[in-house]
């Protein structure tokens, strides 16, 4: 069969036929119309070079001053002050200081044994500290609950440190009933009802708003320009200059309250956003209207874009011989569905700038917390890995004492030490983390070192050159437990206090002599039932399996669990098809690994 491929050819605008979409009544009255709402409007708001900036605000230093964030020899972050000196992420600390002699240089926070929280150390050594990115994650949590308290009914993604995507949709529509209050309201002359057109928009105004990107035209002497968009303005160009009116504003007070700008890109999708946020920065932000879509893809190198990057951009490259995005729009559907499989339909809408992506907050609740460590001199001696043990202790104790101060219930189900290298293979070790009042360095490090002496075992000597402790399985309470007292009654505590009094304060309750003297009683608790994270469904025991000892009931808890995991297990294996099948821990069948097909193979990593 021949291929339909004739070799480059002009790009039209024949494919966009959705740039002026008419809008109704129903189209403004709803909020359950998802990724085909014809007044979606999203935005990402990006922070300027986020490191630097964090870095900045803490020394309180003008934001003139020319500063770059190090990690060891090589640079994390560079202040636009900074890259006017032609500085670069790619440059070593010495490289950079010859650019700009004034620079200023500070080493990321790290953590060193002895010490509970990280700081700024001098002479930091590789050999003897680790990094730790904490005020960048807290500083980022900051941004994120602002944008989310502007936006009570709008939707937050938070898509990296320094980046989150927002869908102004919702907001936009009540802003639009708010200020054209005969909108909420179907006219009895309606020729269809709540399908009939909405009349005409008003003038926009588009001052101080942003840089608004505008369609090309190309004049009688063959030059481009940008003009005024034909037809006049859309329901959707107000719903635009609405949402960077509230994003304008968000971003004020971000700068105001915390002290960082940020950069933003309002569009109808997340893919469109993510690409103008960067158009002009920093501290600005960019509107793209849906008909300067084609004239703003167009010449842009689509390996460039996310995802069309990599070995999947280098295959479309060499087989179409073509760099831009107006070069591959001559590529029909059926052909790049031939060569790439039919799941690359989102490479073709891409190139078009549909994205069906939605906005979707990540839940707060975080499955798995790790703390690694790359080890430049290995581990020879069993007893020198307590020192390592102890400073991943104190990055978990950390980082879990600050995500209980928003969810106070959240909890490790497991503790687990992976060291690598040294061994015949990978090992590691796994154990129950106790409940205990406060979670301190010495509780988690007392953990691991037990595990530490299950991995080394009776070994002379060890060659280790990488060393993890994290926690997994992290779960808020069950039902009823409002902290981690609930976990315990009155007369245990009673008694735990007397026990104590020969304890250090913070030994686990949980003791290996004494495994059920403080486990929840199911009087006490509703520990009963689970919600499964997948299904979003609460299993719970059936009635009279929530009756005898607390060990009893979480035993059936915990088979009543294994067994809805099976269920969504035997799901996947029916409804798999091209992907690898997962086998459950513990299944004598061996794991099932089958070549990925069409478009998936160009993102497995080999």
């Amino acid at each position: 069969m021949n291929s339909p491929w004739k070799g480059k050819a002009k790009a039209t605008n024949q494919d966009y036929d959705d740039l002026r979409p008419t809008i109704t009544y129903r189209h403004l009255l709803s909020n359950n119309l998802g990724v085909r709402d014809p007044l979606r409007v999203i935005a990402l708001c990006d922070s300027d070079a986020f490191y630097a900036a964090c870095e900045r605000v803490r020394l309180e230093l003008d934001p003139s001053v020319p500063l770059v964030v190090q990690q060891w020899e090589s640079l994390i972050a560079v202040s636009y002050p900074a890259r006017e000196f032609g500085i670069s992420r790619m440059d070593k600390i010495k490289d950079a200081k010859k650019k700009c002699p004034n620079l200023l240089a500070v080493h990321v926070a790290t953590y060193k044994e002895g010490e509970k929280e990280p700081g700024y150390w001098k002479d930091v050594d590789t050999r003897t500290h680790k990094v730790s990115l904490d005020l960048y994650r807290r500083e980022s949590n900051k941004i994120i609950n602002m944008i989310k308290e502007a936006l009570p009914t709008g939707e937050v993604e938070k898509a990296s440190i320094d980046e989150a995507f927002i869908d102004f949709t919702r907001p936009v529509k009540e802003k639009l009933l708010e200020r054209y209050p005969h909108l909420a309201k179907v006219p009895a002359n309606a020729p269809n009802g709540t399908d009939s057109p909405l009349p005409p928009p008003p003038p926009i105004h588009w001052d101080d708003l942003g840089a608004v990107l505008l369609p090309e035209r190309v004049d009688n002497a063959g030059e481009q320009s940008n003009v005024e968009v034909d037809g006049g303005p859309t329901w959707h160009d107000v719903a635009l200059s609405i949402a960077a009116e509230l994003m304008q504003k968000i971003r004020e007070d971000i700068h105001s309250k915390l002290g960082y700008t940020t950069s933003a890109g309002i569009a109808r999708n997340k893919f469109l956003a993510k690409l103008c946020a960067s158009y002009k920065k920093p501290n600005s932000q960019t509107i793209l209207r849906n008909e300067a879509i084609p004239d703003y893809l167009h010449p842009l190198a689509f390996q460039k874009i996310r995802f069309l990057g990599g070995k999947l951009g280098d295959a479309l490259a060499k087989e179409y011989d073509v760099s831009t995005v107006g070069d591959l729009l001559t590529v029909s559907l059926d052909e790049i569905q031939s060569k790439f499989g039919e799941n690359a339909l989102w490479v073709y809408e891409f190139l078009r700038g549909i994205d069906r992506t939605e906005v979707k907050e990540k839940s707060a609740l975080f499955k798995s917390m790790l703390a690694s460590k790359n080890l430049p001199k290995p581990i020879t001696q069993p007893s020198d890995g307590h020192q390592w043990i102890r400073v991943l202790a104190a990055e978990l104790a950390l980082r879990l004492n600050d995500a209980r101060e928003s969810m106070p219930t959240l909890w490790p189900k497991t503790i687990v030490l992976h060291a690598r290298k040294g061994y015949e293979t990978s090992r590691s070790k796994q154990a129950t983390f106790p409940y205990v009042r406060n979670v301190t360095v010495d509780v988690i490090a007392t953990a691991a070192d037990k595990l530490w002496k299950e991995l080394t075992g009776d070994a002379k000597t060890v060659n280790i050159t990488s060393i993890q402790l994290a926690f997994t399985g992290l779960e808020m309470a069950e039902m009823g437990q409002k902290s981690i007292e609930g976990f315990f009654t009155t007369r245990d505590i009673q008694q735990q206090t007397s026990l104590k009094r020969s304890r250090e304060e913070d030994e686990p309750l949980v003791s290996p002599e004494n495994t059920d003297l403080f486990l929840p009683k199911s009087s006490d608790v509703e520990a009963v039932s689970f919600e499964c994270t997948r299904c979003r469904k609460t299993i719970a025991l059936r009635e009279g399996q929530a009756t005898g000892g607390p060990n009893e009931v979480a035993q059936r808890l915990a088979t009543l669990r294994s067994e809805h995991g099976d269920f969504h297990f035997a799901q996947d294996l029916a409804n798999s098809n091209d992907e690898s099948v997962p086998v459950p821990r513990g299944s004598s069948s061996k794991r099932k690994k089958l070549e990925p097909k069409g478009i998936a193979k160009f993102f497995i990593r080999k």
